[in-house]
């Protein structure tokens, strides 16, 4: 946490008294700043209608609490700022106020059991619908975070875009009976959700080689990319500087200023972005344009090239 949200020194009452104050009780104070600050933004995190979230979307969302100006300069004032609170700090409060009392904290992520290999030509029983990969399947949602993954599950994403969300290290390499239903639908897409990154942005490479020659499939980046970093102002960290071979991993598309940035050891989490503005971006961008909707003008429009009683040249 930055200096300016601690107590000056000799500037509390107990100084002023004459009095010592007991051994940590700036500690103490910190910690309970923090944990209303936490009860804030879990508030804000679930609106609207009482959405769940991830610890890390908690700890990024506590940050804008504690920082409100960058709600103000966010889409304004391009930049990438650093947290205004220390994660460690942050994971203490969050012990200490009690994580069952957060409403709408998803618990952590488990992963799941890894997939039992079978005989060649033996029959797959598993699952209840299994003629469900007889279908052809449009979309898919591929997520670099498993956390992220959880999150959008839980708040329906899979059901209201028609489109499987999944953990890329939990589902690559995809069922064969998936990807020929990806291929079955005839252009189909891969949506690939990830870091600003170096392993994130590589990630949609990685998923186009493990699927091989797929006919009509398309793998898409729904990003982040550092480009989209400063647009938000999300807050970044700093890690180590990729070696050789993940400066070669990094796409050509990148802009030589975002493939510096990436190169400084640099990252952005999908779990900075607001909550409600992740929901909505992956729904509008994994689910597409919307139709046009029907109204009286739009259907004499329509009828001006369509049937006998066309609109009149004249």
């Amino acid at each position: 946490m930055n200096q300016r949200h601690l107590l000056p020194p000799g500037g509390g009452p107990a100084a002023r008294s004459g009095h010592r104050p007991a051994a940590g009780f700036a500690a103490r104070t910190v910690g309970g700043l923090t944990g209303r600050a936490i009860t804030v933004a879990a508030g804000r995190a679930a609106e609207p209608g009482g959405l769940r979230f991830t610890e890390r979307q908690l700890y990024y969302e506590t940050c804008r609490v504690l920082s409100p100006g960058s709600a103000f300069l966010r889409g304004r004032i391009a930049g990438t700022p650093a947290p205004v609170l220390r994660l460690p700090a942050f994971t203490r409060a969050l012990d200490e106020l009690g994580r069952a009392s957060v409403p709408g904290l998803l618990p952590p992520p488990v992963a799941p059991p890894a997939r039992p290999s079978r005989p060649e030509g033996a029959e797959r029983s598993e699952g209840p619908e299994p003629d469900l990969y007889d279908y052809g399947l449009p979309r898919l949602l591929l997520c670099q975070s498993r956390s992220i993954a959880g999150m959008l599950l839980a708040n329906h994403i899979h059901l209201e875009a028609a489109c499987p969300v999944l953990a890329a290290d939990d589902a690559l390499p995809l069922d064969p009976r998936m990807t020929a239903a990806l291929e079955r639908a005839g252009g189909a897409t891969v949506h690939v959700l990830h870091d600003a990154s170096p392993a994130g942005v590589a990630l949609p490479a990685r998923v186009r080689a493990t699927l091989g020659p797929l006919s009509g499939v398309r793998v898409v980046s729904l990003g982040l990319v550092p480009r989209h970093v400063a647009s938000l102002r999300l807050p970044t960290g700093r890690g180590p500087r990729p070696g050789p071979a993940g400066l070669g991993a990094l796409p050509a598309a990148l802009r030589p200023g975002e493939a510096d940035w990436l190169a400084g050891g640099r990252f952005a989490e999908v779990a900075a972005v607001p909550p409600a503005r992740l929901l909505r971006t992956v729904l509008r961008l994994t689910k597409g344009p919307r139709p046009p909707r029907d109204s009286l003008w739009s259907g004499l429009r329509g009828l001006r090239g369509t049937g006998f009683m066309t609109w009149p040249a004249a």
